[in-house]
């Protein structure tokens, strides 16, 4: 297991959306490795979340601005020393291709979706504490009790490829976006810290990198034209408090 926690703070609102659509995936995706009832139950209300949240916004245009926006971060790199050129083109061309494949894309994510009347009926009920149990939802309780574990999964593979590229697009700009800056260490002075940043610079996301066995965690808040940490001390039992002592931590802001 790894021997430090990042804690990450989108200061934008394209961000903070991908960094939910990511969360949303990896749980889809986890619950798709195994057969039980319940799993199933995980992966549908997964893929039920990343429908309402496509249902939000155009997150189309959304992610294809976003990308364009990397390519041309990208572009501007290709002459500067120490840069392989063969791996920025390759890179390049598989941004391109990704955007490529949004655009091929006609219908709207998750369409098929929407217009299928047994997810519709549970989306329906979903919203209401319990609302999908056997006797509100018979039909959803016929298919996970009377359809096997592998048609199942592959339904559930099927109605997750509706977001394939979507998933692609969104992994591939945040892949970019972490590793565009490294770590630095930084220290919080009576567990507070501040920071301002570049106007001339992108900085959509802040990451916060602590030791794992620490008894502290960091509460990170900020916009466009700055952000402050502060590391509280974890309790279970009541509120948690800005810890007195100088905290030295690692941190990313991420420029690209």
């Amino acid at each position: 297991m790894p021997d430090n926690i990042i804690y990450e703070q989108p200061l934008n609102e394209r961000i903070r959306t991908f960094l939910r659509l990511e969360f949303l995936f990896k749980n889809v995706g986890f619950a798709l490795r195994n057969d039980v009832e319940v799993q199933s139950r995980d992966a549908l209300n997964g893929l039920l979340s990343i429908l309402s949240v496509f249902d939000r916004s155009d997150l189309k245009q959304e992610i294809t601005k976003e990308l364009e926006r990397l390519i041309t971060a990208l572009s501007a790199l290709e002459n500067s020393p120490g840069v392989d050129k063969q791996a920025l083109e390759d890179l390049l061309a598989e941004l391109d291709q990704i955007i490529d494949a949004l655009h091929l894309k006609k219908s709207a994510f998750g369409q098929s979706l929407r217009e299928n009347d047994f997810l519709y009926s549970i989306r329906q009920r979903s919203s209401i504490p319990g609302g999908t149990c056997d006797f509100d939802l018979p039909a959803y309780h016929y298919w996970l009790e009377h359809t096997s574990n592998t048609e199942k999964r592959q339904q559930l593979l099927e109605w997750s490829e509706e977001f394939s590229d979507a998933r692609a697009a969104i992994g591939m700009t945040l892949r970019l976006i972490r590793s565009s800056t490294g770590f630095s260490t930084a220290t919080a002075q009576s567990g507070f810290y501040q920071h301002s940043l570049d106007n001339n610079q992108s900085t959509p996301l802040i990451r916060v990198r602590v030791p794992k066995d620490a008894s502290y965690f960091p509460e990170i808040s900020g916009g466009k034209h700055r952000f402050t940490v502060r590391f509280m001390k974890f309790d279970i039992n009541q509120r948690a408090q800005q810890v007195s002592e100088d905290i030295e931590f690692s941190l990313s802001c991420c420029t690209m």
